[in-house]
C-alpha cells in the first residue's frame, strides 16, 4: 500500500516526483503530496484525491515555489486518518525541521504519541506517520546527532513495517531511507558522475531514468548525501550500524511496457497482451522429447521435491484463487497431498507436521506481506519455500529458496489479468515438472505440453470475440448480485471470476463451488440475480448442466461460459459465452479471459475507474 518516490540531484526534483506518483498510483490514490528542499527551506504540497488533484493543485505555483534539486513525495492508502488534505504525506516535523514520507503502520504508535504529547509535541494529523517525525526530531534535538543517526535511533523504538524517506533543513544535501517490511528501491543515476539518485516503492518511476537500482533489505537504513561534491550511498544496519555492501541489480523491464499501446486503459490492455506474456511464462521451459519442464532456479532441490510428502500453496486474492485450481493440478499429476492456505492464516496457526513438506508462495507483486509474513515461517519450520512471483528482485522472491518468475512484464492496472492466468500455467507446468519426478509418463506429460503450447493461440480466439462480451455487459451491468459457479478445477476459476466483478464493477458477485448451491446460497436466486455458470465439456458437465436447471426452475438467469462445440446449452440458458476446446486441466487459462472482459466491459458500462478501482491498491504491503 502507498507509493513512495524521492530525488536528490542536479535536476528540477518536483516534475520527477510527479511523474513518479503517476507510476505508482496504483499503490494507493486517495491523497498525494510532495516536499520540496531548496536553500534550507521546505515546500509541502498535499491535496486529497488522486495525483492529478496534486498536479493541478502545484501548476498554480511559480517556478520559485517549485525549485529544488532534493524532494520527496507520496501517493496514499488511508490506513489511519481518513483521506483528507490534513493526514496526507508528506509530514513535517513540529518544528518544520524534518519531513517523512512513510508506506506502511507504526504499530505502537500510540504510545510513542502519549509520550511526545507529555513533552509539549502537537499533532496535525490522524497518522502513524507525523508521530514518527516527531520521534525522529525529538532525539535529533536531544541527542545532538546526525538525521541518519536520529532515524536509525528511533526506528530502534517503533513496531511495525515501514519504508520511509526523511529529509532535514538541517542537512540539505542529505536523504535517509529505510525498510522494514515494506518494499522500497534505489536507482543510481546514469552517467559520468552518476550524482543523482532515485527512490521508490518498486522500480516503475525509475526505470525511465536508470536501469541500475539496490534492494534495500529489512533492517537497513540507506544514507545519501553529498561529499567532495559528489552524491554517495552507504548502507548500515538499522540494529547495529553495521556497513552493508550494497548488490547493484540491472533491471531488463523496457519504459514502452509501462505504456497503454493505444488502449483507453491498462486493463483492458494487459487483457489483450495475455497470448505474448503466455509465451513468455512459457518460453524456454518447455522439455517436448522428455514430456518435461525445466525450472532453473529448482534443480539445486530436486531431491527435496522427490521427497516431498505435501505441499501448502499460499497466497491471497487473485493468487489464492489460481492456487485453488493449482491444488487439484498438483494431487492429479504429481500425487502429492495439497492444500491452499491464506497467507495471513499460515502465518498464525500451529503446523502439525512440516517434515517434507513445501510450501508454495503466490504474488505478483512478489511484496503481499501476509504472504511474505507465511514464507518466514514455513523457513523457522525448515520447510522447502517455492515463489511463484512476477517482478524480479521482489521481497518474495528473494526470500524464499528458489523461485519462478512469470515474464509477462509489468502489471499496472489493479485488477489482475494477465499475472493471473500465467500463475495457473506455472503451477500447471509446476505439476508436471514435480509429476516427473515421482511416476508422471512422460507420454501424460507430453500431451499436456502440446496442448499448454495451443493456449496463446486459443486465447487470441477468444479475444477476437470481445465485442460480443462488450455486448453483454450493456445488457448485465444494471444487475447488482451475481453468483459465479463451477466446478473443480473451476470452483477456484468462478472465485476469481467474482473477484474481477467486484474489484472493477463494484458489484456483489459471489463465487461458489456448485455443489454448495443447494446447501443454502440457491435461496438469493431470483429474475434479479443472474448467475454465470463455467459449464465446459468436461468431467463435471452433467453436474454443471444440472444446476443450470436449478437455477432456471427458480427464475434466474444464466449466462453459460462453455466450448464452443457444445449446441446443447443455448436453448437452456439466456446467454452463452464459447471458448475453445482444450484439457479440463487448463481449461481455467482459457475461462479467465471472458470473465476479465466481461467486468472490464461493465465497469466502463457503470462509469467506473478501471485501472483504480475505489478503496484498493495493487501491493498490499501491510498487514
Amino acid at each position: 500500500m502507498c507509493g513512495i518516490v524521492g530525488y536528490i540531484g542536479k535536476k528540477e526534483a518536483w516534475p520527477i516526483l510527479i511523474k513518479g506518483l503517476e507510476r505508482l498510483e496504483y499503490r494507493g490514490y486517495d491523497s498525494a503530496g510532495i516536499a520540496l528542499l531548496d536553500k534550507g527551506n521546505f515546500s509541502v504540497y498535499k491535496k486529497k484525491g488522486k495525483v492529478a488533484e496534486l498536479s493541478k493543485f502545484i501548476k498554480d505555483k511559480n517556478s520559485n515555489e517549485l525549485s529544488g534539486g532534493v524532494g520527496i513525495a507520496h501517493t496514499r492508502w488511508a490506513t489511519h486518518g481518513i483521506p483528507s488534505d490534513q493526514n496526507s504525506h508528506p509530514h513535517l516535523s513540529n518544528r518544520g525541521d524534518i519531513v517523512i514520507v512513510h508506506n506502511g503502520i507504526i504499530e505502537n504508535y500510540l504510545s510513542i504519541k502519549k509520550v511526545l504529547i507529555n513533552k509539549g509535541y502537537k499533532f496535525k494529523s490522524d497518522t502513524d506517520t507525523e508521530v514518527l517525525a516527531n520521534l525522529i526530531e525529538d532525539i535529533k534535538k536531544h541527542e545532538k546527532v546526525s538525521i541518519d543517526e536520529a532515524v536509525r535511533l528511533a526506528l530502534t523504538e517503533v513496531v511495525g513495517a515501514y519504508a520511509i524517506l526523511v529529509l532535514s533543513k538541517d542537512e540539505p544535501e542529505t536523504m535517509i531511507i529505510a525498510k522494514m517490511g515494506s518494499p522500497v528501491v534505489i536507482g543510481i543515476g546514469k552517467g559520468k558522475s552518476k550524482s543523482e539518485f532515485f527512490v521508490a516503492s518498486d522500480a516503475t518511476p525509475i526505470i525511465e531514468h536508470t536501469n541500475k537500482v539496490v534492494y534495500l533489505e529489512d533492517g537497513e537504513i540507506a544514507i545519501i548525501n553529498k561529499k567532495n561534491k559528489k552524491l554517495t550511498l552507504k548502507i548500515k544496519s538499522i540494529k547495529n550500524n553495521a556497513i552493508k555492501n550494497p548488490y547493484i541489480h540491472t533491471l531488463k523491464t523496457k519504459i514502452e511496457e509501462l505504456e497503454k499501446g493505444g488502449f483507453p486503459h491498462f486493463m483492458l490492455k494487459e487483457i489483450f497482451d495475455q497470448p505474448e506474456s503466455l509465451r513468455n511464462t512459457m518460453r524456454g521451459r518447455i522439455v517436448f522429447n522428455k514430456g518435461s519442464i525445466k525450472f532453473g532456479g529448482l534443480e539445486k532441490f530436486e531431491k527435496e521435491i522427490k521427497n516431498l510428502k505435501r505441499l501448502t500453496v499460499t497466497g491471497m486474492g487473485t493468487a489464492r484463487f489460481t492456487g485453488l485450481i493449482g491444488e487439484y493440478a498438483f494431487e492429479e499429476l504429481s500425487n502429492i497431498p495439497t492444500k491452499v492456505e491464506y497467507g495471513s492464516e499460515f502465518t498464525y496457526r500451529n503446523i502439525a507436521d512440516t517434515l517434507n513438506t513445501g510450501l508454495i508462495a503466490i504474488s505478483q507483486s512478489g511484496e503481499t506481506a501476509d504472504t511474505l509474513n507465511a514464507i518466514k515461517k514455513a523457513k523457522k519450520e525448515k520447510m522447502l519455500t517455492l515463489g511463484v512471483v512476477n517482478v524480479i528482485g521482489s521481497s518474495i522472491a528473494r526470500e524464499v529458496d528458489a523461485g519462478i518468475y512469470n515474464h509477462v512484464g509489468p502489471e499496472t492496472a489493479v485488477a489482475s489479468t494477465k499475472a493471473s492466468t500465467s500463475q495457473v500455467l506455472l503451477l500447471v507446468m509446476l505439476a508436471i515438472y514435480f509429476g516427473r519426478m515421482r511416476g508422471l509418463s512422460k507420454i501424460k506429460g507430453q500431451e499436456i505440453l502440446k496442448e499448454i503450447e495451443k493456449l496463446p493461440v486459443l486465447v487470441e480466439k477468444i479475444l477476437k470475440n470481445a465485442k460480443l462480451i462488450e455486448k453483454l455487459a450493456k445488457k448485465y451491468k444494471k444487475y447488482n448480485n451475481f453468483f459465479i459457479l463451477g466446478r473443480k478445477y473451476n470452483a477456484g476459476t468462478a472465485m476469481e471470476g467474482s473477484l474481477k466483478m467486484k474489484e472493477c464493477s463494484y458489484i456483489h458477485a459471489e463465487g461458489c463451488n456448485s455443489a454448495e448451491l443447494k446447501h443454502g446460497p440457491i435461496s438469493l436466486i431470483d429474475k434479479n440475480f443472474p448467475s454465470i455458470v463455467i459449464v465446459p465439456m468436461d468431467s463435471m458437465y452433467e453436474k454443471m448442466k444440472s444446476s443450470i436447471q436449478e437455477i432456471k426452475a427458480r427464475g434466474g438467469l444464466v449466462i453459460a461460459l462453455t466450448t464452443e462445440s457444445n449446441k446443447e446449452l443455448k436453448n437452456i440458458v439466456d446467454d452463452v459465452i464459447y471458448i475453445p476446446k482444450t484439457l479440463e486441466i487448463l481449461i481455467p487459462i482459457l475461462a479467465f479471459i471472458p470473465m476479465q472482459l466481461l467486468a472490464y466491459y461493465i465497469s466502463v458500462e457503470r462509469g467506473n475507474d478501471v485501472d483504480k478501482p475505489r478503496n484498493l491498491a495493487k501491493s498490499v504491503t501491510v498487514e
